[in-house]
């Protein structure tokens, strides 16, 4: 029997109504470099959900690539990105940002966050013209460990980034688990009045591939598309994006699929708090941190595969869960029976 995967959230495929789009318009001729009607569907989609007309949007295929287009067309070659030591450019992006010549200033993160005093050190400790200048502050909502920034955490990093001529750039990879998620205080719209610039994640949420960078900022606008370009993020075919993220935001599904995600996760993180069992982090989207027994971990690998993230002690493990959009109800309910047996022994 196949073993049934909680590793991430890109396991599957696409959702079946962005395969039969794709499908219903293979052989029309579309304009190509995301001038498509499809991808102009799209982006009159998204700023409609995010309340702004004026945002300008493109759709490239990966996370890694929307950072680094994102960062290294913001910030000159003696600018640095203020990033959480658990930032994703900084942990799983193999030198992505400092290949392009930038540097990542590090802060220590608290359940995957930072915050404004943090910020500010950093800022404060710039001494021109020996040291690099901080520029932009990158943030991940939700974070790399599951958590989520508030609205007014994210109001008072903004503040900070206002007084100190910084840009404030949200990774969205996860952003439909963070908003549709129970904890939410913000939406979309108001994520996106606080914002820079940010992108929004398809991969991990029903695409086959694909993230949105918007840009409200008017100073960023100018040749964003010639660095797409120049970093081979601008697709010939872009209307394979355009495509995928029309039928996400035309209504709300790329909120409902998001919402599955989650609700398959709270299904299971209900069940072992009830069971006991504590979490790395206290997190409210569609991943779990849950610290079990090694014994608890190597039956479960039988039948699952998950990453084990962290030795907790000598006889525990941090382990991730991740739901996706896609996740059977009955794999969960599987899965909590066979929790519930092993820590019953």
């Amino acid at each position: 029997m196949k073993k049934h995967s909680f590793k991430t959230d890109f396991e599957e495929g696409c959702h079946p109504q962005i395969l039969r789009a794709l499908s219903e318009s293979n052989y029309s001729q579309q304009a190509g470099y995301g001038d498509d009607e499809y991808s102009i569907a799209a982006r009159e989609a998204i700023q409609r959900h995010i309340a702004n007309p004026a945002a300008d949007i493109y759709f490239v295929s990966g996370g890694t690539q929307a950072n680094l287009i994102a960062i290294s067309a913001t910030l000159r070659s003696h600018e640095a990105v203020i990033s959480p030591k658990s930032g994703h450019i900084y942990q799983h992006e193999t030198g992505a940002i400092e290949a392009t010549g930038h540097r990542i200033q590090l802060i220590e993160s608290q359940q995957g966050k930072i915050y404004p005093e943090q910020i500010i050190a950093e800022v404060e400790a710039y001494f021109p013209p020996h040291t690099i200048k901080p520029k932009m502050v990158y943030l991940t909502q939700s974070t790399e460990v599951g958590t989520i920034y508030s609205k007014a955490e994210i109001e008072a990093i903004r503040r900070i980034c206002d007084e100190h001529d910084l840009y404030l750039y949200v990774d969205g990879a996860r952003l439909g688990a963070a908003l549709s998620c129970s904890s939410s205080d913000i939406t979309l719209a108001e994520l996106s009045q606080l914002c820079d610039m940010y992108y929004i994640g398809g991969t991990k949420n029903g695409a086959l591939l694909g993230e949105a960078i918007v840009i409200n900022n008017e100073n960023l606008k100018e040749a964003f598309r010639s660095n797409i370009k120049q970093k081979g993020g601008l697709l010939a075919k872009g209307r394979l994006l355009g495509i995928q993220f029309y039928e996400l935001f035309k209504d709300q599904l790329f909120f409902e699929l998001a919402s599955h995600a989650n609700a398959m996760a709270d299904k299971i993180r209900q069940a072992l708090i009830e069971a006991g069992i504590t979490f790395m982090t206290d997190s409210p989207t569609n991943q779990l941190f849950p610290i079990l027994h090694d014994h608890v971990i190597q039956k479960l690998n039988e039948n699952y595969d998950f990453y084990t993230f962290y030795r907790h002690d000598a006889e525990h493990s941090v382990i991730r869960l991740v739901t996706s959009w896609a996740t059977p109800v009955e794999k969960v309910d599987e899965f909590i029976m066979d929790i519930h047996k092993l820590i019953s022994k």
